[in-house]
């Protein structure tokens, strides 16, 4: 698009996406909300930057391919599932630890790595096909 509105609001309305994924993402695991829904979010934030600058220009931003990051995520979740199998309960078994850090107790949870994974599988994927139909749309 050549909107001078659009090219200027792009980059607000996508920081600002971004934002939001991450807060429904931290959310998810006690309101609704989560890895899924946040990851949707954010991948609709690059695809508007994709829209206002071109699928370049969200490559530059990206610094890996998105499909990396995917793999990456992917990792993480099954690692968070295989946690608990070392421990010796079942599989995907949500563990809790807590260490103070800074006077502050911070419980910590697989259930939050696993879904930071599906956060990131969903990113990767969603923004690596639309870049590649943004790329197809340009031929």
């Amino acid at each position: 698009m050549n909107s001078l509105i659009f090219r200027t609001v792009a980059p607000v309305v996508t920081a600002l996406m971004l934002l939001f994924s991450v807060f429904v993402l931290l959310r998810g695991h006690n309101e609704p909300g989560g890895g899924f829904i946040g990851g949707l979010i954010a991948a609709s934030g690059f695809a508007i930057y994709a829209m206002a600058f071109g699928v370049q220009a969200v490559r530059r931003a990206l610094y890996v391919h998105p499909l990396s990051v995917a793999g990456f995520g992917l990792l993480m979740a099954c690692l968070s599932g295989f946690v608990s199998a070392f421990v010796g309960v079942p599989f995907m078994t949500g563990l809790w630890i807590t260490p103070h850090i800074f006077g502050v107790d911070v419980p910590v949870a697989t259930v939050t790595s696993f879904d930071i994974g599906v956060y990131l599988v969903v990113v990767g994927a969603i923004t690596s096909i639309a870049l590649a139909l943004g790329e197809r749309e340009n031929d």
